[in-house]
């Protein structure tokens, strides 16, 4: 289990609601020393808000075999946390008009699956029952060094999961599937007229001052500061920090900050970037959406709701979380060793730090 996943899992626990005590930072920075030590991390850093406070912390090595230290904002690779950029943009078009929520994605790209029935809603949600393209490629190290400078159409991976039956009949179950996500970058091309990478600059990124935050494309390198993140690839360690990310495109592709993601998250959970009906579907969940919104995980921490999305990339873990009111903040970015470990421990320490 990856360590987005564990800590997803991590996260879902309940415990008393009674008001949280202030953010310990030295138990944050034994969470973060524990993660390096025995958790399978070479190098993290976090960004904690408590209130009006805030503060960063790391613990690691930027690069395998050196006592170079973790930038406190250097840029990382995102993963799946780019999802939440995308929904925003679709639902800021939804807004406007330029698209339903409860109408099929064939309406507006009617050649693009065979399953005509699944919706915008569905695909933002994950109920749709789209296979994930990422289940067929060689993602492990041994499979995935050969291939990491590829370039990857938006076309091909949506063709990999088009070619197979659904997993389900669309709205019946949840299923995380990265096709999804490829699939609403694609929408807001045919919507917009524009790249999905340029709407996000110009409606979410240029608007909130996200300077340190991009969309790579074919873009192997890592602008400015950046931890290197690492893999056992053929018998021996392997710096994966630099691959062509294509390969996650609109599902996963993007680099950011810590400072960058939590500006990004309160401006879009307080209502900042959509109009308030589209605010309200954000976050909504149906009885099979297992606690997924559009593009946001609604859980429960310590009987508190939090707000946000993990994301995974080769070489690199993100976590960003929010409660509802913005009081309590966390965004985490991991660089992964070339060795084994056990993350959880450290993980539910520096949630309970932060939520409870």
């Amino acid at each position: 289990m990856g360590i987005t996943a564990i800590l997803t899992a991590a996260s879902l626990f309940a415990a008393s609601a009674a008001p949280a005590p202030a953010v310990d930072r030295q138990v944050v920075e034994q969470a973060l020393d524990q993660l390096t030590s025995d958790g399978g991390v070479l190098g993290v850093q976090v960004r904690i808000t408590d209130g009006r406070q805030q503060f960063t912390a790391r613990s690691g090595a930027a690069e395998l075999d050196t006592t170079k230290p973790v930038p406190h904002n250097g840029k990382f690779r995102i993963g799946s946390v780019t999802k939440p950029f995308v929904s925003t943009v679709v639902l800021q078009l939804v807004g406007e008009g330029k698209a339903e929520l409860d109408a099929p994605i064939a309406r507006y790209l009617p050649d693009l699956l065979p399953h005509k029935e699944i919706t915008v809603r569905q695909v933002l949600q994950h109920t749709g029952g789209l296979f994930s393209y990422t289940r067929a490629l060689p993602l492990s190290p041994d499979g995935f060094e050969p291939i990491r400078d590829k370039h990857w159409e938006a076309s091909e991976l949506v063709a990999i999961a088009a070619e197979r039956p659904l997993n389900f009949p669309p709205g019946t179950k949840w299923e995380y599937s990265n096709t999804n996500y490829i699939v609403a970058g694609m929408l807001i091309e045919k919507l917009t007229g524009r790249t999905y990478p340029e709407a996000i600059e110009q409606r979410i990124l240029k608007p909130l001052r996200l300077n340190d935050t991009y969309l790579p494309g074919d873009e192997q390198d890592i602008r400015g500061p950046h931890a290197h993140a690492y893999w056992t690839a053929n018998g021996k360690p392997s710096d994966i920090t630099h691959i062509n990310p294509s390969v996650t495109g609109a599902s996963g592709e993007m680099v950011s900050t810590t400072r960058d993601l939590d500006t990004f998250i309160v401006a879009l959970t307080s209502g900042k970037l959509l109009k308030p009906a589209q605010q309200a579907e954000l976050t909504r969940t149906t009885e099979v959406s297992r606690g997924y919104g559009l593009g946001l995980k609604v859980m429960t921490v310590c009987g508190t709701k939090v707000w946000g999305h993990g994301g995974g990339i080769p070489g690199f873990s993100t976590e960003l979380f929010t409660t509802s009111d913005n009081r309590r903040r966390l965004v985490m970015s991991a660089t992964i060793a070339p060795v084994s470990g056990t993350p959880r421990p450290a993980l539910d320490k520096l949630l309970n730090a932060t939520f409870c």
